[in-house]
């Protein structure tokens, strides 16, 4: 057996060229191996039985030397890849899975009856060329470009992947490699393999952009460091599902989700303070930061949106007040491009941030700042301290709501982080507690956070509206502030009803 310890990267056809002369110059010796043209086939049961259980079963022919894969369940930590792998050669193309050692097969898997069902889902064909590099302290890093496409049910998407995988050494001399890969060639991580890529395309299931965060997946016998684990993992998944999917199909609401991760890793480091200290986030801290920077035209963006919609009540009256469509549309027109956050997304800064959590994470380099209170709440009971936080919240949040009183906009804006905080620890910490009295303890919650959204979007179009004489600007302020009036009216009974809402922890 084998385990894969990898790093993906996506590459263009403009970086491939740099490529050698990048490893040469990080390499302390390089053997450039002959390039190879690869036919892969995956193969599993019309149900899908392999799949289910995170196998992958690849037969893959050079001309008529064959050989057959098993990929089991493996672990992803950020952007690396690590996974069980068992090759065996093969005489004919066809897959014989009873070849096998029968003790890598998961508990009560249905092996003759797999077998009997197998067949090609789909395919990836391409020209590999590989470089086994020698680093300076010893290790063996393989790199290996893949250009081609992969095909299912007469579709097809291409290859053109980077991937560096340590063959023997120290995980940190990847780093270093992938480090100066997003430095000095613009490669973007890759999150997505290519047997995940031929399911979604044999299966016609592409890739779509979340409605909403999640919650993280917990078990109540976790220990709080696994389950800060877990949740960094999700988040930074989280990032680079709505990175990819931003990528096929340009949204501000995939944008909203990868801003969406980014404000849960940040709320992680806050949940787990007790033994995740300060010190050995502030870089990442940092970085992340200018992320939210990079995007923080993303919410007024999804404004302006919203009031050139016809779907709305807005666009009608504005359509009727040609200087409001105006500012709208210059306001519209310097709003960053789809090239521009594909530049974003290929940048180094943006690229080494997601090494640098996928790192911290591999290193556990929280621990650097350990004391024995912070060992002991890391091995604590996760659901322990899930219950102290939400009782802390819950009881934070009633102080904020008058009883029996109508709010102002500016009161209920004044209470929306206080209640993301709280739906965010929910995402992080609520999968620990019963699914059904958790959400129905969120939905008015939720329910209010959407009216809150609204308010201000009412209040950024009256913003526009302000200080404009013209008769059709002062007939829809007017109009803003019946709608505004009637929404915290709705907003109120929302509030009275949450407040008295029973907690599911």
């Amino acid at each position: 057996m084998d385990t894969e310890i990898e790093l993906k990267f996506l590459v263009s056809d403009n970086e491939v060229p740099l490529i050698p002369a990048l490893i040469t110059q990080f390499a302390k010796r390089v053997n450039n191996k002959p390039a190879k043209n690869l036919e892969n086939a995956y193969y599993d049961t019309p149900s899908r039985e392999l799949r289910a259980l995170d196998i992958g079963l690849r037969t893959r022919c050079q001309d008529d030397d064959c050989e057959q894969t098993i990929k089991l369940s493996g672990e992803v930590l950020g952007g690396l890849h690590q996974r069980p792998e068992y090759n065996l050669p093969l005489k004919t193309r066809k897959p014989d899975i009873f070849a096998f050692d029968s003790s890598i097969w998961p508990m009560g898997m249905r092996l003759e009856s797999i077998a009997e069902n197998l067949f090609p889902i789909f395919s990836t064909n391409f020209i590999r060329r590989t470089w086994l590099i020698e680093t300076e302290s010893g290790s063996l890093i393989e790199v290996v470009l893949d250009k081609g496409e992969v095909s299912a049910s007469g579709k097809s998407e291409t290859i053109s992947e980077l991937e560096i995988e340590l063959v023997e050494g120290d995980r940190v001399d990847l780093f270093l490699l992938a480090e100066q890969l997003v430095a000095q060639i613009g490669v973007r991580l890759g999150f997505y393999s290519k047997a995940a890529r031929g399911y979604r395309l044999a299966d016609d299931k592409p890739l779509k952009a979340n409605k909403e965060i999640g919650f993280v997946p917990l078990s109540s016998e976790m220990n709080q460091e696994q389950a800060f684990i877990k949740t960094i993992n999700y988040a930074i998944a989280l990032v680079q599902k709505h990175e990819q999917c931003y990528v096929n199909e340009p949204s501000l609401k995939t944008l909203k989700r990868i801003i969406d991760g980014v404000r849960l890793i940040k709320h992680a480091f806050w949940l787990f303070e007790e033994f995740v200290a300060r010190e050995t986030t502030d870089s990442l801290r940092k970085e992340l930061k200018w992320l939210l920077g990079e995007l923080d035209w993303v919410e007024s963006a999804i404004y302006l949106k919203t009031y050139t919609s016809k779907r709305h009540a807005y666009y009608k009256r504005i359509h009727g007040a040609p200087e409001l469509s105006q500012v709208i549309d210059d306001l519209k027109s310097v709003q960053p491009t789809k090239t521009d956050l594909e530049d974003l997304f290929h940048c180094p800064r943006y690229n080494k941030l997601l090494l640098s959590l996928t790192r911290w994470l591999m290193e556990k380099s929280w621990r650097q700042q350990w004391d024995q209170n912070a060992i002991k709440s890391a091995q604590s009971s996760v659901r322990s301290m899930a219950k102290k936080t939400f009782d802390l919240e819950w009881k934070k949040l009633k102080s904020m709501f008058p009883h029996k009183s109508s709010m102002s906009l500016e009161q209920y804006v004044h209470t929306r982080s206080s209640i993301e905080e709280m739906l965010l620890s929910g995402s992080c910490l609520g999968e620990l507690f019963d699914e059904e009295l958790r959400l129905s303890f969120r939905a008015p919650w939720m329910d209010i956070l959407s009216g809150i959204y609204e308010l201000e979007t009412l209040h950024y179009l009256q913003q526009l509206c302000d200080g404009q004489e013209a008769q059709p600007l002062s007939d829809i302020l007017g109009w803003l502030q019946q709608k505004s009036d009637f929404l915290i009216s709705a907003m109120d009974q929302s509030r009275d009803a949450s407040i008295n809402c029973e907690p599911y922890w």
